[in-house]
């Protein structure tokens, strides 16, 4: 026997629920295509790679800015070409952008799936490509805007933590790949092989050697290592309690508007002494660009939902489970150089 569960009702019930037409189905196909192009790129050179950039300009003494600036399209096309024409390389370029963007799909389609659920208008997601000297992982990530007011903090609440949610579980079966293919080596080798550029790992990653029985220093990291610390990464900023990001949204469904702007005020003060302590101890400048977002957070309010109800005790125990995600996502300082 099987109960039906009536769904929420729809905020304009003299308004059929939105529906994507096919040029919104095919500009978002080709935002797809070009970010899963320019990830595939992104894996195949330094750092998630093993090609140079632009080996060319990098062996210049004194390269004139214009001649680089005119040469960039047949400095990306020679890097293209290598890329593909190399079947190790290709592999391993794959093994990062197929992952990553399995990974994204997750997130995104968390929300989206909620939204429809609520009957909240919204579009699809629009990946964001980037050339990879412009965004290391050949995109900015991925997002969905919201059409339509919120029913109810509860809407806000699940909306807000599907999309998280649903990347973490999608990169943990990306991980289990990554240690099952990754080798470990002398320490050695695994200093020159790693060069100036550190990846830190978070609580997740630590305890994945552990359970493999590896040690992380040792090994030499993949392509699906590098998708699963990129989606880590993803899921950490997405989960930093301030403004719009999906861990403004659980705190201001949870905790109410006042505690939701103090929190963003905080974290974006946090975030900026890391900044400074990454750039001082690490000569690392990755976190200002984190600190930037925070503060454009603070300048974006939060839309009040139509009801105001507070959440239930089984949302309070997902935010609970939303804060182990997030403080086994999150390390003070991704990148470090190393001298």
């Amino acid at each position: 026997m099987s109960k039906q569960i009536p769904l929420p009702q729809p905020l304009f019930p003299d308004r059929p629920t939105l529906r994507p037409t096919k040029r919104t189905w095919l500009k978002h196909s080709l935002l797809l295509l070009i970010t899963f192009f320019t990830a595939t790129l992104a894996g195949a050179i330094f750092p998630f790679g093993r090609l140079d950039i632009f080996p060319e300009l990098l062996a210049a003494d004194a390269p004139d800015s214009w001649a680089v600036l005119l040469n960039l399209p047949q400095y990306y096309l020679n890097l293209v070409v290598r890329a593909l024409t190399s079947p190790a390389e290709l592999f391993r370029a794959l093994s990062f952008s197929v992952p990553l963007m399995i990974i994204l799909t997750a997130h995104e389609a968390g929300h989206y799936v909620a939204c429809r659920i609520y009957r909240v208008h919204s579009t699809l997601p629009y990946f964001i490509p980037t050339p990879p000297l412009i965004g290391p992982a050949g995109t900015f990530g991925a997002f969905i805007k919201i059409l339509a007011p919120m029913p109810s903090r509860k809407a806000v609440f699940d909306i807000g933590v599907a999309g998280p949610i649903a990347g973490f579980v999608a990169l943990i079966p990306v991980a289990v790949i990554a240690f099952l293919t990754m080798d470990q080596v002398s320490p050695e080798f695994a200093a020159a092989y790693r060069g100036e550029i550190y990846f830190a790992d978070p609580l997740f990653m630590q305890a994945m050697a552990a359970l493999f029985s590896m040690d992380l220093g040792l090994t030499i990291p993949n392509g699906f290592y590098f998708a699963t610390w990129m989606g880590l990464l993803v899921t950490a900023l997405n989960l930093i309690p301030s403004g719009q990001l999906d861990g403004g949204h659980a705190n201001f469904a949870v905790f109410g508007p006042r505690v939701h702007r103090w929190t963003g005020i905080v974290a974006f003060a946090v975030m900026a002494l890391l900044a400074f302590g990454g750039y001082w101890l690490y000569g690392s400048p990755s976190g200002f660009l984190i600190a930037v977002l925070l503060g454009v957070m603070l300048r974006v309010g939060h839309p009040s939902p139509l009801d105001s109800s507070p959440l239930d005790a089984k949302r309070k125990a997902v935010a609970l489970l939303t804060l182990i995600i997030f403080v086994i996502c999150f390390v003070p300082f991704p990148i470090r150089l190393v001298e």
